[in-house]
């Protein structure tokens, strides 16, 4: 009999209970009032006059009314170079002792963002509220005695004098709480490792001696990990070695697109929890069964608002224009695309991270994530968002009875006579007809959205789809020394980057040279 789990069921269940759901518009204000209380004799506070804002009627809009947007870049080259400096009280109180290296899926060149010590507990406190939610679902006792599997990034950070720098991942883990650590895999020795090929090697080998429950991290990197486990003991599935192994929590990415190669690594399906863990702080997480949608983290640090996702409010870079239209939690709708905004404990003021999201139910304040706001596919008025795309690489599985756990897509212009077309390159590892996918992929798009089928009649004059090994994707992120942590694939490309992909697919991969 499983006393131990049974107890800590038992007080998840009954905490749950305790713990009222917060009324969301009224926690999004007494977050944001803590924030400006905390930070206004800070140089931002007194630049932005947040005892001025602090006395306004209506707090929300006082604060959208003096305060800019900032991307990483502007509140970057205004602000945070002060705090690699050593400077403090800049945009937060003190001096952060961490900064969370990014590249996001973006660009290559890494960011670096502020991680206080206010953050890490908020990212902490969330994870308490995300365990106390599986109350929710109908897990056994014994669930609760076994291991959790964290494959992040290495938690070996980086000196920098005044501060150390790494993934978040690895900084979230270097950072559990000691009553944690007895659960904590692959543990500290082999958290440590830098090389992500060692420290998977590692994990294959101490894996017999492990009872994991649960899995946590990017599931490209989950994926690898769980085959070489199965290769270097010679198993058919990864239960016949974690028999007990029934949850899986995924971030960064959609999980939809690896589903399929997923499950054929298990004997079983697994409960599947989406989390929102970004470099800047901790989101949003899935907190009930029978939805893949996440609930958005409204009481603990960071204050969200809302652009929506319209090119009146957007520059062509992707920025948000100072003018947009902005909104708060209250104004919200569902099914419409958004530019999440947010302040943190870490001192990012009206920060867009980057990515857009759609409320799927707002009475719990549920959101997808549906794309980046520099990954709408949009060169010739297709906007195409990575969610739309998501949907249809499933069709092609379904149709084709494949698996297609990568791929990137962009608009680049024909050589035969400077046209623009869509290029697709499909990851998979088994046979495709390219012909067939090219037709298929073109047909859902076009009866998915509008826009891309009104496109395809006019200045989209073509698509074409080669498909490569997915050995290929992670070779690519290796070479940009990206390997494994929060890496992403990016899933829309510029011109530019994409012809450094092809370049590179072309080199490790035998494809017919495109027209």
């Amino acid at each position: 009999m499983a006393i131990l789990g049974n107890f800590i069921k038992t007080a998840i269940e009954l905490t749950d209970k305790l713990l009222p759901e917060p009324n969301a518009v009224e926690a999004q204000q007494q977050v944001l009032r803590k924030l400006l209380t905390t930070a206004k004799d800070t140089a931002f506070g007194q630049q932005y006059k947040f005892n001025g804002i602090l006395k306004s009627v209506n707090l929300p809009l006082s604060y959208a009314q003096h305060v800019p947007f900032h991307d990483y870049q502007k509140i970057y080259d205004e602000w945070w170079y002060q705090l690699l400096e050593g400077e403090q009280d800049i945009t937060w109180p003190g001096r952060p002792n961490y900064f969370a290296l990014s590249s996001g899926t973006t660009g290559s060149t890494s960011k670096r963002i502020p991680v206080t010590d206010e953050m890490l507990a908020a990212i902490r406190n969330t994870g308490i509220q995300q365990v106390t939610s599986l109350a929710n679902f109908d897990l056994p006792p014994e669930f609760f005695e076994k291991e959790i599997m964290m494959l992040g990034s290495s938690t070996d950070l980086q000196n920098q004098g005044n501060y150390l720098e790494g993934e978040i991942s690895g900084i979230s883990a270097s950072n559990i709480p000691f009553w944690f650590k007895g659960y904590y895999k692959p543990g500290d020795e082999i958290a440590q490792i830098d090389d992500w090929d060692t420290r998977v090697q590692k994990i294959a080998e101490r894996a017999e001696t492990w009872d994991i429950g649960a899995l946590s991290g990017i599931p490209s990197w989950i994926e690898l990990m769980l085959k070489k486990v199965i290769d270097y003991h010679g198993l058919k599935n990864i239960h016949e070695i974690w028999p007990n192994l029934m949850v899986y929590t995924p971030g960064g990415v959609a999980f939809e697109p690896y589903r399929k190669s997923f499950e054929k690594l298990l004997a079983h399906p697994l409960i599947y929890l989406d989390t929102y863990l970004a470099s800047e702080g901790f989101l949003a997480f899935q907190n009930r069964p029978d939805t893949n949608a996440m609930s958005l983290v409204v009481d603990n640090g960071i204050y969200f608002e809302f652009v929506p996702f319209e090119e009146k409010n957007l520059t062509e870079e992707g920025n948000v224009r100072e003018d947009a239209e902005v909104l708060t939690l209250a104004e919200v709708e569902e099914g419409v695309d958004y530019v999440l905004i947010i302040t943190t404990v870490a001192g990012a003021w009206r920060y867009m991270i980057g990515d857009t999201i759609m409320f799927t139910d707002k009475g719990r304040h549920e959101i997808r994530i549906t794309g980046r706001t520099k990954h709408f596919l949009n060169v010739v008025g297709s906007q195409l968002s990575v969610h739309k795309m998501n949907d249809a690489i499933q069709k092609l599985e379904e149709h084709f009875d494949v698996t297609i756990p990568e791929f990137t897509v962009a608009a680049v212009r024909r050589n035969a006579d400077q046209e623009y077309i869509h290029r697709w390159y499909l990851g998979s590892d088994e046979t495709i007809d390219e012909r067939k996918a090219t037709q298929l992929l073109d047909e859902v798009l076009s009866n998915m959205n509008k826009n891309y089928s009104v496109a395809r009649s006019k200045a989209l004059k073509g698509v074409e789809v080669k498909v490569v090994p997915t050995d290929i994707f992670y070779n690519w992120s290796e070479r940009s020394k990206k390997k494994g942590g929060q890496v992403k694939t990016s899933r829309v490309m510029s011109e530019e980057k994409f012809a450094e992909w092809e370049e590179f697919a072309q080199e490790n991969y035998t494809l017919t040279k495109v027209p």
